[in-house]
């Protein structure tokens, strides 16, 4: 039997890359944990600014967006996230700090050529205000809610279309592998 056309296309990829990068890149190309802060950070940003400008009286800025990849040889991103969100309402700005600590895997997309997290559970929380600080376990369910939709919609990364290999990556069957301090493209089985 001859092999599909969509199987010859991803062997020439595979084959393109290796020989584009020579031998030293025939290990899978991986993303770091500071480039996937840098990126979660960009997309809640562009996210909150779309938000205001479509008219929402809520502002979101993170001042930190702390990504830790494979703790304890597990398969999880742990994501710390640290910021304000702003009830903007008559005139008047009321600021809330909050902090989130929050689990899930890192799942990629390939229609969308991007990675997600998926399946979150909450580690730790807590709010500042003026008029409350402390843990947020009474609204637990309703902050879960709200950064499982964040994070169902908004990539954590997105293979840049603009990059050769990260575009010929996008055109063969992917899937991500955690390891520590990265992931990795691996071919889907």
């Amino acid at each position: 039997m001859f092999p599909t056309t969509s199987r010859l296309l991803s062997v020439f990829v595979l084959v393109s890359l290796a020989l584009l990068g020579g031998c030293a890149s025939l290990s899978p190309y991986s993303i770091s944990e500071a480039t996937l802060e840098r990126h979660l950070q960009d997309t809640v940003s562009d996210f909150d600014r779309q938000q205001l400008q479509s008219g929402s009286p809520l502002s979101l800025n993170l001042s930190n967006a702390d990504i830790t990849l494979g703790p304890d040889g597990r398969d999880v991103a742990v994501i710390d996230l640290r910021g304000q969100v702003a009830l903007n309402a008559l005139m008047a700005k009321l600021p809330v700090d909050i902090a989130l600590k929050v689990e899930g895997a890192p799942v990629y997309d390939s229609e969308e050529k991007a990675i997600y997290i998926r399946r979150l559970q909450l580690l730790e929380s807590s709010i500042d205000s003026p008029f409350f600080k402390g843990d947020l376990k009474p609204v637990t369910d309703t902050v879960m809610r709200a950064v499982a939709q964040m994070l169902e919609t908004m990539p954590v990364y997105r293979l840049d279309e603009a990059d050769f290999t990260q575009r010929m990556f996008g055109m063969v069957p992917m899937d991500v592998r955690v390891a520590p301090g990265r992931l990795e493209f691996i071919m889907a089985e």
